[in-house]
Formats: C-alpha cells, sequence, structure tokens
C-alpha cells in the first residue's frame, strides 16, 4: 500500500511526515486548507497538494480515489481552540469525521488511520493510563476526538480496515512549526526570553518527539491487518510534570547558548487543568514500535534551529500559534 491520501498534511507533524513518507516510496497526496501556507511543504513529483476543506465531502470524494491509506489528521488543534469559534471546532473536528470515513470506504480506501490524541484522558491520578481508561474530556477539542473513535469502527469491515492511535503532546522542531505546545512553548521563552514562564507546572504530561510521531505512523502503515484492525494505540515516550520538563529546558538551553546563564524560571497560575500520564507499552506489544527520541532531543533541535536562523519572530508571528492565526485570518 504505497499511495496515501492525508487530511490535514500541511499542519505541524505533517511538515515531517511527509518528507518522511516520501523519502520511504510513497505516494503523498495533501488534502489542506493551507491556513499556515504550504511553502514549507517539499517539491517533489510523488506529492500532490490540493486546497480544500474536510468538510466539502463531494471535493473529498472526487480525489480520494486510488489511494490504498486516508490518514486523517486535519482538525482545529489546540485545546483552547474551542473559545475560538464553537462551531468550526464542531464542525470540523467532529461533524465532518464519519462523512470522510463513509467517504473513504465508499472510494475502496484499505486502511483509514485516525490520529486521535491522549489528551481525550483529561484529568487521570493513575500512572498507567492504558487505552481502556475511561475518557475524561475537559473540552471540545478532546471530547470530540473520543467521540469520533467510534464513528471509525462502526464502519470497518474485511475490506475496509481503520486503526486510531492517541499521540502525545508533540515536541520538536518541524517545518512548520508550532510554539503552543508545552517542550516548545519552554525552549522558545528560554533562548528568546532568557526566562521560562510556566503556567502551572505540577499538571503531568506525556510527550513524543516529532520524529516518532512519523515513525509510529509508519508503523501503522506498515502493520499487518490482523495487528491493527480496530485496534488504539497510545503514543508517547516520557511522561513528565511542566516543572520537569522547563528544568530540562533550562539545563540545555544553558548548554547550548554558553552567553545565556542562569536562565530564570518564573511559576504562574494556569486554568489548563489537564493532567495524566500514559502507557504506550500496548504499541510496542503488538506492533514492536518503541520511541527513539527524547524531550532532550527534542530541545537540543529547536535550539539547532534558532542558531540556523530558522526561528524568526517567533513570539509576534502568528504562523507559531494556531488559534492566533486562525483568529487573524477570520476563520469561520
Amino acid at each position: 500500500m504505497k499511495k496515501i491520501f492525508i487530511t490535514g498534511g500541511g499542519g505541524y507533524c505533517g511538515s515531517q511526515l511527509v518528507p518522511y513518507l516520501l523519502k520511504e516510496g510513497f505516494i503523498v497526496t495533501i488534502y489542506d486548507t493551507f491556513f499556515f501556507g504550504k511553502d514549507h511543504l517539499p517539491k517533489n513529483n510523488n506529492l500532490k497538494l490540493i486546497q480544500g476543506d474536510i468538510r466539502d465531502i463531494n471535493k473529498v470524494e472526487n480525489n480520494i480515489g486510488g489511494n490504498d491509506i486516508f490518514l486523517h489528521l486535519a482538525c482545529i488543534s489546540n485545546d483552547t481552540s474551542f473559545a475560538l469559534n464553537e462551531e468550526l471546532s464542531t464542525t470540523i473536528n467532529f461533524s465532518a469525521f464519519e462523512p470522510l470515513v463513509v467517504t473513504a470506504k465508499k472510494k475502496k480506501i484499505k486502511r483509514f488511520i485516525y490520529a486521535s490524541s491522549s489528551s481525550v484522558y483529561g484529568i487521570s491520578d493513575e500512572k498507567d493510563v492504558t487505552e481502556d481508561h475511561p475518557l475524561k474530556p475537559l473540552t471540545l477539542y478532546n471530547r470530540f476526538k473520543g467521540l469520533c473513535e467510534p464513528l471509525l469502527f462502526k464502519h470497518t469491515d474485511e475490506n475496509f480496515e481503520g486503526v486510531i492511535f492517541r499521540p502525545a503532546t508533540v515536541c520538536g522542531y518541524a517545518p512548520r512549526l508550532r510554539l503552543d505546545l508545552s517542550v516548545n512553548i519552554l525552549t522558545n521563552h528560554a533562548v528568546s526570553k532568557n526566562k521560562i514562564t510556566v503556567f502551572g507546572g505540577t499538571q503531568l504530561r506525556p510527550n513524543l518527539h516529532v520524529m516518532d510521531y512519523c515513525r509510529a505512523v509508519l508503523c501503522l502503515i506498515n502493520a499487518e491487518k490482523e495487528n491493527i484492525n480496530n485496534n488504539i494505540f497510545n503514543v508517547g515516550s516520557e511522561n513528565l510534570s511542566i516543572n520537569q520538563i522547563a528544568q530540562k529546558v533550562k539545563s540545555i538551553v544553558e548548554m547550548e547558548f554558553p552567553d545565556k546563564k542562569n536562565i530564570e524560571i518564573e511559576n504562574t497560575v494556569s486554568d489548563d487543568l489537564r493532567s495524566y500520564q500514559i502507557n504506550s507499552d500496548k504499541i510496542f506489544k503488538e506492533l514492536k514500535f518503541k520511541p527513539k527520541f527524547s524531550v532532550d532531543d527534542a530541545v537540543i533541535d529547536l535550539c539547532n534551529a534558532f542558531k540556523k536562523g530558522l526561528i524568526k519572530n517567533s513570539f509576534d508571528d502568528s504562523r507559531f500559534y494556531n488559534v492566533r492565526k486562525l483568529k487573524e485570518i477570520n476563520a469561520i
């Protein structure tokens, strides 16, 4: 199965994943609104870009024929995005989902891979949150992520496979960078302001390097049907508190930038109550997938990108911030 149709492939994870899949020999079609541009995507004869909205199901249907795999990444991706426009989050993150599944099946797609989120767990005191843990969503974003999951399995059969992965909070450098995610936020503060502002601090977060995200997707693409069909997999590496992440960032940035000494860490109040840590043993036991990269690697990658001048105006450029950009362009 070498032809893959990716919704939202122009986003943060997609901007790293698409070049990775092209190098692996895949023929890739990206279907995206390209709210954040497309100049960061590679020029490649095996890459086709289609500008479109996933709510335009006729356009989707007219463009997915001949593909083997449907990878659904597209969403309004930020836990606070419901504050932006509730209708936008509802129609894109939930209402559009089942029609995409039905259309993919109708057009003879063999495998549908859905990127859910580990944030569906909301708040949990358990040290090992596995895939069968109750979902306790705190926002529309993680509520809709969870509600979409059974809608996929409702339509799977012998000829139409479905698999879901729940990635941890992604971190590290990618061509379409996000600086509104925990590790990336703190690294930006340390490098750009010589001061790390921590919102809360005790909340626990699972983390996943963006390259391990790409590796996990490839694993799900290549896995045998009997190992993935109607299955859900957590995908994460290190479970850390925000305070622990801040200490890692401080240490690494001070090492990578010798002129930055004694970076201050300041804690402030946060209304983000999400706190959970996930267990990702299942994907290793069943698919032999294991992360290779750490939070330290993600911070070092970001430091190197700053040194190379790849990250400019990191606090002012709206392209680095999902909600700010969507407000700027009056997304509806």
